[in-house]
């Protein structure tokens, strides 16, 4: 039988009990009210396909035509930025190298940071120019700098993209410019974008950059949103006559992120307004809250035959759950554990599940794992368990 788990309760500071009691009994009926009030749909959003979704629970808020093979123009150069950066973690490269500037580079059309050709440009400088300036000429300046050529490093884009899931996107170049087999979808680029913040929080704020100057020559962030919400911290803007106008959009606030991806809209204000919508849609009607960390003790269950005799048992990862505003009192979280589990054990090894409901829906399930190893116990040890476990 499924047993019950407590959910977290918010911690309250001795000083703060009656004010927040009285509150609490002042707000019962409002509350209440709040927690049969139904979630509107969200804004209708003029664009080839978007997405809004959580952060840290990956629920999605918002979608059309998510899945739709589209042209990604420059929101390309998260997963060219994404790379560089897997670069740089692993050691192969470093912020301080000067990287070359090839004829290549120099001529690429479209957007450029204006790097000149035989002159050697740090890698830092590339990095930023592509961010902040999303200079083609230093997409590939990077991508030949670190693969030896740009047909090279658009298959180490597909490498990455194959690791995170994206299985409705390929490249074949560094910068976004129009080819008929270089495309992805608003869900697969917002998984790019989340591994992004998640994976390089030592790199994602260049994002939140608003301009960059270099060779004298200052350009601006084309974000617009980063001027009018404080919130909004990233990422990524894009435009071909093919793709339209996009932007993928991040912003956190308080406790919550969210991620949009606009793709395919009409203009640059176009495309910053229906991301804005979406994103005030998503903290306006939603709430985020962390469950259960990963590490933490949900359950010491028994453990046969074993070393020891209890086992603890958690997640693998932190659990999340994203729902609608004033709906937390109404979750509920159940354990499902194997029946009998039998040493040896080693950890990470699945023997459950956590269950999470809202008035009795499904919200989402997580697996229950073995926190720790337990070996095989002595012969007295076997003995005795196998004659309790004959008499039950």
């Amino acid at each position: 039988m499924p047993s019950r788990l407590s959910l977290p309760m918010h911690h309250l500071s001795p000083t703060r009990f009656v004010k927040v009691t009285l509150l609490w009994l002042f707000s019962l009926v409002a509350l209440s009210t709040h927690a049969t009030t139904p979630t509107p749909a969200p804004p209708e959003v003029s664009a080839s396909g978007y997405l809004l979704v959580d952060f840290h629970s990956g629920k999605v808020l918002a979608e059309k035509g998510a899945s739709n093979r589209l042209e990604p123009a420059s929101l390309t150069k998260i997963m060219t930025a994404y790379a560089v950066f897997r670069e740089l973690k692993q050691g192969n490269i470093n912020l301080e190298d000067r990287v070359l500037i090839s004829e290549k580079a120099w001529r690429t059309p479209g957007s450029r940071m204006f790097i000149e050709v035989g002159k050697k440009v740090k890698v830092l400088d590339l990095v930023k120019g592509m961010i902040i300036q999303s200079g083609n000429d230093a997409c590939v300046a990077l991508a030949e700098h670190i693969a030896g050529s740009e047909a090279t490093f658009a298959e180490l884009m597909n490498n990455h993209a194959s690791e995170l899931g994206m299985t409705d996107t390929h490249f074949v170049n560094s910068t976004g410019l129009p080819h008929d087999d270089h495309y992805t979808t608003p869900a697969d680029i917002a998984k790019v974008a989340a591994a992004t913040i998640r994976d390089f929080p030592e790199y994602y704020p260049w994002y939140s950059d608003k301009s960059y100057i270099f060779n004298d020559i200052t350009q601006h962030n084309r974000n617009k949103l980063l001027w009018r919400d404080d919130s909004v911290d990233g990422i990524k803007t894009g435009h071909t006559e093919a793709a339209g106008y996009c932007l993928v959009a991040s912003a956190q606030r308080e406790n919550m992120r969210l991620i949009s991806v606009v793709m395919g809209t009409k203009g640059e204000e176009a495309r910053a307004k229906a991301s804005q919508s979406l994103l005030n849609y998503g903290f306006r009607f939603f709430e985020t809250h962390q469950l259960y960390a990963a590490g933490e003790v949900l359950n010491r269950t028994r453990i046969w035959k074993g070393e020891k005799e209890k086992l603890p048992l958690g997640l693998n990862r932190d659990l999340n759950v994203t729902i609608p505003r004033h709906q937390y009192q109404n979750l509920d979280a159940r354990m499902e554990i194997e029946p009998k589990i039998m040493a040896p054990i080693k950890q990470g090894d699945v023997l459950g599940h956590v269950n999470i409901t809202l008035n009795g829906d499904p919200v989402t399930e997580a697996q229950l794992v073995a926190l720790k190893s337990i070996a095989d116990g002595n012969i007295w040890q076997q003995i005795k368990d196998s004659a309790l476990l004959w008499l039950e």
